[in-house]
């Protein structure tokens, strides 16, 4: 099974503008490298709505909402897509936003399949319109594959169209659960609002912080995730840039957080699950070279990541 990039350069979700030079970014940081990861995989772009960053926001509790419903209708179909050709679908996303569609495409093509979730990254995106501190749905895909709206922390009251939008969300690719609450898997996550946190402890949501994947090493976390998730029949794996340490790395990523992952901790995780044989879709999301204050630092670290990654995707699957 030969890995096959998913390129979809959205940012409607973020806060900031440039995640959707994130794809190009990391494509110049390979070309710089001799790293051929672009050239000897085939790939697919899926269309985006960029052209709505123009408009004038009219769902402030879900921004752009309309057009990542699009895409997240994308994204899942050109998931399934690759799943039903044979593939590996290897996702190079803008923001996380369309992390959503993701898990709506790997459940719609494996809809009697039990899926487990490892989210790298340093935001839990557990938020919903009715929580939401920002109206960015780059905080939110969690939330849709959980198919929760967390009222009992509610803060704002979304308008009619925002609910519809949001429903739909949820419901992307299938209509059934898509994800257990038990099958979610934090890893590096410490950018936290209390509406999150409520749900975090409500739900049970295991978190490995950065202390401890410093503390017991990656090899002792990998176990701990794939022992958690052993009834679990395939395992996706998104990775957020904002997981690293962006004091180490640098802040070309739209929420830098500091105190996070070295690269090599981030890599020996990924490669730990990769490993286990169970993984059926990898990504990696929200580069974005605009807020990169050390030239495109974010994404030559990135790339080596994805090369290894790719490799050893390629040579398991």
């Amino acid at each position: 099974m030969a890995a096959r990039l998913i390129e979809i350069d959205s940012e409607l979700g973020a806060g900031t503008r440039g995640a959707s030079l994130g794809i190009g970014a990391l494509k110049v940081a390979a070309a710089n490298k001799g790293i051929k990861v672009f050239s000897e995989n085939p790939s697919m772009q899926v269309e985006t709505c960029n052209d709505l960053i123009w408009e004038e926001v009219d769902t402030p509790f879900a921004k752009r909402i309309e057009g990542i419903n699009r895409i997240f209708n994308r994204t899942c179909d050109a998931i399934t897509q690759v799943i039903d050709e044979g593939q590996f679908p290897l996702v190079i996303s803008g923001d996380h936003s369309t992390a959503g569609g993701t898990i709506s495409g790997i459940r719609k093509a494996f809809p009697e399949k039990t899926l487990g979730v490892v989210w790298i990254d340093a935001h839990a995106d557990l938020h919903t319109p009715y929580t939401t501190p920002s109206g960015n749905v780059h905080g939110m895909p969690l939330a849709t594959a959980l198919q929760l709206d967390n009222k009992s922390c509610q803060r704002n009251e979304p308008s009619p169209e925002t609910v519809e939008l949001w429903n739909q969300l949820k419901t992307c690719g299938i209509h059934a659960n898509k994800l257990s609450p038990d099958n979610l898997v934090f890893v590096a996550v410490r950018d936290t609002e209390p509406e999150e946190n409520s749900l975090m402890s409500e739900l049970n949501i295991t978190n490995h912080p950065v202390e401890r994947v410093r503390t017991e090493g990656a090899e002792a976390i990998v176990e701990n995730i794939l022992d958690q998730l052993a009834h679990c029949d395939h395992i996706y794996v998104s990775f957020d840039v904002d997981s690293m340490d962006c004091d180490l790395v640098s802040y070309g990523t739209g929420t830098p957080v500091k105190n996070g992952l070295t690269p090599q901790e981030a890599q020996d995780i990924i490669s730990g699950l990769i490993a286990s044989k169970k993984l059926v879709c990898f990504e990696m999301v929200e580069i974005n070279p605009c807020l990169d204050e050390k030239i495109n630092t974010m994404a030559e670290t990135a790339v080596d990541i994805l090369k290894s990654s790719t490799d050893q995707i390629n040579q398991i699957y």
